[in-house]
């Protein structure tokens, strides 16, 4: 699997279960690539749905994703605090500058103080049955839900108190090494 550069922008493309995309985030500026973790950020990005209809983000975000979790994490900057919103997903794979998963419906939005909500469980029920979904995956997707709450509760990963600080501040900087190379500075 290739891996994206640090600095470079890549595509993130959302697929439900039956191979149909979901959505297409246009740009992310990747902050750290590996093997197992592409952390990015995107900041007033285009968005384009399965339908066809278009939405800029909102706020900064620093995005991460880890090929061995079945979720991927949206940490929003906004001015009363971080706010995080969780899809539970199938791993990333990375494959012609896009980073491309699995959108399995349930997703968790995370608030400053770390209380959380459970969203989207009915659809997730409708599409589990109208996609059939296998056992395995209904099982995978609720143990990597538990190990998420884990997460939450224990101030681990892209929830840890100083992870918001360093991504942020490497965004910045390449953001702005962007800026320059594209003569906007």
């Amino acid at each position: 699997m290739a891996i994206p550069k640090e600095g470079e922008s890549i595509q993130i493309h959302s697929y439900k279960h039956n191979g149909k995309i979901h959505r297409v985030w246009q740009e992310t500026l990747v902050l750290k690539g590996t093997r197992n973790i592409i952390i990015g950020g995107n900041e007033r990005t285009l968005v384009t749905e399965s339908d066809g209809r278009t939405w800029l983000t909102r706020e900064p975000s620093i995005c991460y994703f880890h090929a061995e979790n079945w979720f991927n994490i949206i940490c929003m900057l906004r001015e009363d605090g971080v706010y995080y919103y969780v899809n539970m997903s199938s791993p990333f794979v990375y494959d012609e500058k896009s980073l491309k998963y699995i959108d399995y419906d349930l997703d968790v939005k995370v608030f400053p103080d770390m209380s959380y909500l459970i969203l989207d469980e009915d659809e997730y029920a409708d599409h589990k049955s109208q996609m059939n979904y296998p056992e395995v995956i209904d099982q995978i997707l609720q143990d990597n839900l538990k190990k998420l709450l884990g997460w939450i509760k224990q101030r681990k990963g892209p929830f840890a108190p100083d992870f918001i600080d360093v991504w942020t501040s490497r965004y910045e900087f390449y953001k702005q090494l962007q800026d320059e190379k594209n003569g906007k500075r």
